[in-house]
């Protein structure tokens, strides 16, 4: 189990965009699980929605895909390395992620090539699919002018 600040020793994103609280397990190169406690002080709450609480899909795919991170930089060849987006596909978002939800945040990477791979992520809230699709990544960095 990875807390925050080992988190924080892998992936590059900070709080407030630090959208992962906890990793449950990681294979490098291979994939990862983690999970996103939904607090009600959220930031993005205070507009999304006023009164109705609800997780952006925009989060819980850059959720995903901070999880999906893990996996890939904690390669050693990727280390102090970061993974952008290179493309979202097939993303569905089957139900509403509120405060004091436990998302869980599953990423299977099944495509890897050079710098460029491909994750399959699925979050779920209590064993029901809040998204699933395929994210798709390139590892930058480490080198001038990248």
């Amino acid at each position: 189990m990875l807390n925050k600040e080992e988190i924080k020793k892998i992936i590059p994103q900070r709080e407030p965009f630090l959208m992962i609280d906890e990793v449950e397990e990681y294979t490098p190169g291979e994939g990862a699980i983690a999970y996103k406690y939904v607090d009600e002080n959220e930031w993005y709450f205070k507009g999304h929605f006023p009164g109705n609480p609800i997780m952006p899909g925009v989060l819980i795919t850059e959720s995903l895909a901070q999880a999906g991170a893990v996996a890939i930089l904690s390669m050693e060849e990727n280390k102090g390395k970061n993974a952008l987006f290179g493309g979202i596909d097939k993303m569905k978002f089957k139900k509403m992620v509120v405060p004091g939800d436990k998302l869980k945040l599953e990423v299977k990477i099944i495509k890897r090539k050079g710098p460029i791979g491909i994750g399959e992520a699925i979050a779920t809230v209590e064993g029901k699919v809040a998204a699933k699709g395929q994210l798709t990544f390139a590892v930058v960095g480490g080198e001038k002018n990248e």
